[in-house]
């Protein structure tokens, strides 16, 4: 990333620097970064060249933006009881999240400011390119229970019903806020959520985080297909980020999906976030023909049972009635289709020598009761892979829409009076 130079005087010096907080530059020089011109999205030579996706839009970027490679995720639990204070924190947040995405250092930056305060940037994304880095912020159900947004709560962001086979941990569960960091560059992702992190120091705290890799789906069309841990391509029919149409009718929130005081969701989205354990062990002493029979898939070219290639139209009624695909697939649930955007992740081994490892499951919906929630129930009842994996982790959160311009701020449309 490039680094910051603050101009003289220190605006840290000009507000006091005795537990003052972080001044945030609205405005400061920075190198020049390759930045996309259509939208959310991010041009191939960006891409290549590591370069900036574009911060401000209708909607916010993270969503239908090309899937980068690495994933650090936060849900936060809010520590004040001071809106004036949580909404600055907001405005601070969208600031520098305006800057990291654009390759540029926090406030002042890491180096070069009052020696006696610390710096506004902890410096480890310094020379580092953006990477396609996106920030994308979500309000959890707990959070309408602060601040006096009881009515302003969506009648769409529902807690989630206990599935069967869930084993949820309380301490990866749940959420007033969260944060999701995706790019290409592993340092880049921690390193802007350890900013926001800072920044809201006393008014929020993690509760939880995930780290994430390998991409298990893709949003970018004629991409090649990822594969989770079990060795299957999966997200073959994702929503891509230029199918306009199926992101309008499943993804994004319209104006008649919003009544009185929620209309701040328009154009947002919900997202479901689960963590999935993947008992690997297992797995990996399946035979072939069985770990096929419960995907519906070829392990090969990811074709459907009884076609040719991944991308053929499945005959579901070949598969087994337990097949993951056959059950999954939108034709067995009155057309439910959710944008996945999910990531493996291995974190250590468990104590008796078996992988801590399976996928980080993130999935946007215009509507989480007409999305996730009758689509788990019925894979939870009936799906043959249940043998193999156990939901220990759990969160939902609305998705306010995106950062219109360098005016607007993360959450205005749901905080400010005026909007």
């Amino acid at each position: 990333m490039t680094e910051n130079q603050g101009s003289t005087p220190s605006r840290r010096a000009l507000i006091g620097w005795g537990g003052a907080g972080l001044a945030l530059g609205a405005a400061a020089a920075g190198g020049a970064v390759a930045m996309t011109k259509a939208g959310n999205d991010v041009d191939p030579v960006a891409a290549e060249t590591g370069g900036a996706v574009e911060f401000h839009g209708a909607h916010q970027a993270g969503i239908a933006t090309p899937v980068q490679d690495r994933l650090h995720f936060a849900a936060f639990d809010v520590k004040t009881e001071d809106r004036a204070a949580f909404v600055q924190m907001l405005k601070d947040w969208t600031e520098a999240a305006r800057r990291m995405t654009a390759g540029k250092a926090v406030g002042e930056g890491a180096y070069g400011g009052l020696a006696e305060a610390p710096p506004d940037d902890t410096g480890e994304a310094l020379g580092l390119k953006p990477s396609r880095l996106t920030l994308t912020i979500g309000f959890g159900p707990s959070l309408f229970d602060k601040f006096g947004l009881g009515d302003r709560r969506p009648e769409a962001l529902v807690d989630l019903p206990k599935f069967p086979g869930d084993n949820l941990d309380k301490s990866r569960t749940g959420g007033d806020l969260c944060i999701q960091a995706c790019a290409d560059d592993p340092q880049v992702a921690v390193h802007a959520i350890r900013n926001l992190a800072r920044i809201g120091f006393g008014k929020v705290a993690v509760r939880w985080s995930q780290l994430g890799f390998g991409k298990t789906s893709s949003t970018t069309p004629h991409a090649q297909t990822p594969r989770n841990l079990f060795g299957f391509k999966d997200g073959t029919r994702n929503i891509a980020g230029t199918e306009t149409d199926r992101l309008k009718k499943f993804v994004w929130v319209g104006d008649g999906d919003v009544n009185g005081r929620s209309d701040w969701m328009t154009g947002g989205s919900y997202l479901v976030a689960r963590r999935i354990r993947m008992n690997i062990e297992t797995w990996d002493r399946t035979p072939l023909q069985e770990q096929e029979d419960i995907f519906g898939r070829d392990k090969g070219e990811g074709a459907p049972v009884g076609k040719a290639k991944e991308h053929d139209a499945p005959f579901l009624k070949a598969m087994k009635p337990d097949a993951h695909v056959r059950l999954a697939h939108p034709d067995s649930n009155d057309g439910i289709t959710i944008l996945r955007r999910g990531y493996s992740f291995t974190d250590g081994t468990d104590g008796l020598g078996r992988l801590e490892a399976g996928l980080f499951f993130l999935a946007y919906q215009r509507d989480v009761r007409k999305g996730f929630i009758p689509l788990q129930r019925r894979l939870a009842a009936h799906d043959a892979l249940n043998e193999y994996i156990q939901h220990v982790g759990s969160a939902v959160f609305a998705i306010p829409p995106g950062v219109r311009d360098s005016g607007d701020w993360w959450g205005r449309t749901l905080f400010s009076k005026e909007a």
